[in-house]
């Protein structure tokens, strides 16, 4: 518990403390006579990510217990604004509702989500990364309704827009400077006055398409935030919530409504942020934690509508402060009723999709998982779906395009494979988000960089079966402005069809066009050129699904350690 005010003067209390001081100075026909606070709950959640129905495998529990699917959600919701007083309860959300979703919600561009979320009484949300997938014009039009451009309105039925306002404090119109929605909100309970800022992580730019924020620019969170907190408070309100799709990790060790060595942007943002600001709702990470950061209450509520967040605020009803802040992260537990309207929301979308979403496309021998082994203690090593994709996208180009070596992000491989036969539908889980395949000459040169700037980025880059060379633990990593400064992949070891690569020779390489135009920090595939755009990535997998069958997982030894091939 904290005394706004006082915190604002950089005065710390603890709840005894607080109890101290009232007791000392207030007697109780004084105490009696103040106004009872407002209780205003905040439901909040983050990364629904379009899961319509229940996720499966390792995606649809957590704590232990089976979780998700918006049939019960919307009945948890229900059930937690019947316990606080209804009219005092706002549902928000930080950001990635949509994109990257399953077929269901993606193949009519995420309008079902919209639809159902907005059923289900959501009131305020920021924008995530993944709602610049199509590009600021779509983004806008999931707000404000209409039939998509392209497609029309594909289920027969008009789109009307979201029932709920999308917030974006530090997405700003490159040409005009102006915010791209609206940056707040002010929500009035029982007189007093909730501000909501809200915004997505100011790297966006870097791990979304060129397309998708052309014409856009991201301020920093904590700057942007502080802006209009004040802006907030020149208009009388002092109970504010930031709505931010950024995150962070806390340990292994820590449950859902734990906060164990808490690290990630999160807590610098959350550190730099004005004492005005009372609550930050988070996300990006999937994580679930309940943190107090310098005197701030910061949840997150992991990802897919496994968990809701119950945030209960005191707010003193005379000066309008944050008097008291907690946060439960509650279980979307499926042992309530499926709320019908959810049912028949998914029902009708579902018979529009018809068969598509159960053609088969292929058979795997054992289950295909997309988990990274350990590289140097950190799960920066190859993954067995990943090299697979990797593959599919070489296939797709070699006697296309000369292509003699393809690339896979981490971030484009989203769901696992399990044994037995793959449907058109589990395939496009995998691999949402509809990338074309890019083609490039790249010297031998550019590739060394491109295989050092790894380590600069974090980012492990999943290889086709031609590729293979040998990493150094104990090389330097290079830095952001020169990656190829780095001496971490062994020079001489980099190997295309078992063939030593010239670094002064030119090879042609398959990228997805988010990694072609520098995505998750890969700047130096930038510089490659004779450009070639190719089908699309899902379809490339589906192909190579159908043609290798049955398909089993690739063995993991096409990046090695100086520990597994000592230096000649």
């Amino acid at each position: 518990m904290f005394i706004t005010g006082m915190r604002r003067a950089g005065i710390g209390l603890t709840a005894l403390a607080v109890a101290a001081l009232g007791a000392v100075a207030t007697s109780p026909e004084q105490a009696d006579a103040r106004p009872k606070p407002v209780d205003v709950t905040l439901l909040a959640l983050n990364d629904f990510h379009g899961n319509l129905e229940p996720p499966s495998g390792s995606s649809g529990t957590i704590a232990g217990q089976t979780a998700g699917g918006v049939e019960f959600l919307a009945t948890h919701l229900a059930e937690l604004r019947a316990a606080a007083k209804k009219k005092n309860t706002i549902t928000v959300a930080a950001g990635d509702l949509i994109g990257a979703s399953p077929l269901l919600s993606a193949a009519f561009h995420d309008e079902p989500t919209i639809e159902a979320l907005s059923m289900a009484g959501l009131d305020y949300a920021s924008v995530g990364n993944h709602e610049f997938d199509e590009g600021a014009a779509e983004l806008l039009r999931i707000q404000n309704g209409g039939c998509h451009p392209v497609d029309g309105c594909i289920d027969g039925t008009p789109y009307r827009g979201a029932g709920f306002q999308y917030l974006s404090a530090n997405a700003f119109k490159t040409a005009t400077g102006k915010p791209l929605m609206a940056p707040y909100a002010i929500h009035k309970v029982q007189g007093v006055k909730v501000g909501f800022i809200g915004m997505t992580l100011e790297g966006t730019p870097q791990i979304v398409s060129q397309q998708g924020v052309a014409g856009l620019s991201f301020a920093d969170e904590a700057d942007t935030a502080n802006r209009y907190a004040r802006e907030l408070r020149r208009k009388g309100v002092q109970a504010i919530v930031v709505l931010l799709h950024e995150g962070g990790t806390q340990a292994a060790t820590g449950g859902i409504n734990d906060c164990v060595g808490m690290t990630g942007p999160i807590v610098d943002i959350t550190n730099r942020m004005d004492p005005s600001i009372d609550v930050v709702v988070s996300g990006h990470t999937h994580q679930a934690y309940n943190c107090d950061i310098n005197g701030k209450l910061v949840t997150s509520a992991s990802s897919f509508g496994r968990l809701v967040t119950d945030i209960d605020l005191k707010i003193d009803r005379r000066s309008g402060d944050v008097l008291s802040a907690a946060a439960n992260n509650v279980v979307v537990t499926r042992d309530v009723a499926k709320d019908p309207r959810q049912t028949a929301l998914i029902n009708r979308y579902k018979t529009v999709l018809g068969p598509v979403a159960g053609r088969q496309v292929g058979v795997t021998s054992q289950a295909i998982t997309r988990s990274q082994e350990t590289l140097f203690g950190t799960s920066l090593g190859e993954s067995p779906l990943g090299n697979l994709i990797a593959d599919a996208q070489l296939a797709a180009t070699d006697d296309e395009q000369n292509a003699v070596a393809a690339f896979m992000n981490p971030g484009g491989v989203r769901a696992d494979l399990d044994a037995g036969p793959v449907t058109y539908e589990e395939a496009f889980t995998v691999q949402p988000f509809a990338n074309n395949l890019v083609t490039l000459d790249l010297t031998g040169a550019q590739l060394y960089c491109v295989l050092e700037q790894q380590f600069v980025t974090g980012r492990t880059l999943y290889p086709s079966s031609t590729v293979g060379y040998v990493v150094d633990p104990n090389g330097t990593t290079g830095t952001v402005a020169d990656p190829c400064a780095g001496t971490r992949v062994v020079r001489g070891s980099l190997t295309l069809g078992g063939t030593a690569v010239d670094t002064a020779a030119t090879y042609r390489v398959t990228v997805n066009n988010f990694l072609a135009g520098g995505g998750d920090g890969f700047s130096a595939l930038t510089g490659g050129t004779n450009l070639v755009t190719g089908q699309i990535d899902l379809d490339a997998f589906v192909d190579y699904l159908t043609a290798q069958s049955p398909v089993s997982a690739p063995t993991l030894d096409r990046i090695r350690t100086t520990a597994e091939v000592p230096a000649a």
